[in-house]
């Protein structure tokens, strides 16, 4: 099926939004730039993430980029912005990083199509993602640590040490050497490489999956596995799975259960 414009999309200069029943195709669109996180995709990126939450309408969000490049990184020409004053960098900082707290937080499952660079910022992003598809072509690196800044960045030393763990994390944070898509698929990083034009089936395919269970279900299974990754404390974990589950048992086991004994997809109503 191809995606059909959002009703929202003319709003946007920077990013396309597309819509596929309960599935927004996010683009990152700035293809002459390589999709390089400049003030205003930053901040569109900050809003659309930030709206996500009270939207049950959007159950999976799929974050790609336009042309050669998913995100080359943060745009250089923008450098000036940053170092004009501490409360004026810090301000736009924080922005920047609370891109992902946003991704994190949103409770629709964020998969990324990552192809070409996906650099400094953009590895940020791909980080901030649920899942991650590679085409052959892509390199990831922590861009950051080769123009003066340190390689803790938009979370990336929370996510990459969880991801590859703590010694490959610090090889790449200390240089910003590349990973590329072979290696990335080797130590965890990626979830799959397959070919660039296959991405867009890749997705569609998990997605189809990841509808089929329940709305409350599939957010609670997100929220529920990003709480257990911050915290180290078994009962607590088990007493957040506890909730999920009792808030769903009445609401959709009955139909689930149903439809697995009929062989046949669940439907559980509107909003699904």
């Amino acid at each position: 099926m191809t995606p059909t414009p959002s009703p929202t999309a003319s709003s946007w200069r920077f990013i396309e939004v597309q819509r596929e029943g309960a599935v927004e195709w996010l683009t990152l669109a700035r293809p002459e730039h390589f999709n390089s996180l400049n003030l205003g995709l930053t901040e569109e990126l900050y809003h659309y993430f930030g709206s996500l939450p009270d939207r049950t309408d959007v159950r999976v969000v799929v974050l790609r980029g336009a042309g050669k490049h998913f995100c080359a990184g943060y745009d250089l020409d923008d450098v000036d912005q940053l170092t004009m004053s501490l409360d004026q960098g810090l301000r736009l900082q924080r922005q920047l990083s609370a891109v992902v707290l946003r991704m994190r937080r949103c409770p629709q499952p964020i998969v990324g199509l990552l192809h070409g660079a996906a650099c400094g910022g953009g590895f940020a992003l791909a980080l901030g993602c649920d899942v991650r598809f590679a085409a052959p072509n892509t390199r990831m690196n922590v861009a950051m640590a080769k123009v003066g800044l340190t390689g803790c960045d938009m979370g990336i030393s929370y996510f990459l040490p969880r991801a590859v763990g703590p010694a490959v994390a610090a090889e790449l944070m200390y240089t910003g050497r590349f990973v590329k898509a072979e290696r990335a698929l080797r130590i965890g990083l990626v979830n799959d490489v397959v070919p660039e034009e296959q991405l867009t089936e890749t997705a569609q395919e998990l997605v189809q999956e990841m509808l089929a269970m329940s709305p409350a279900g599939l957010r609670l299974t997100k929220d529920g596995l990003a709480l257990a990754q911050e915290t180290g404390n078994l009962a607590t974990v088990m007493a957040l799975e506890d909730r999920g589950q009792t808030l769903c048992f009445a609401a959709f086991m009955p139909e689930g259960v149903a439809a697995f004994r009929e062989k046949r997809a669940p439907n559980y109503g509107p909003g699904q």
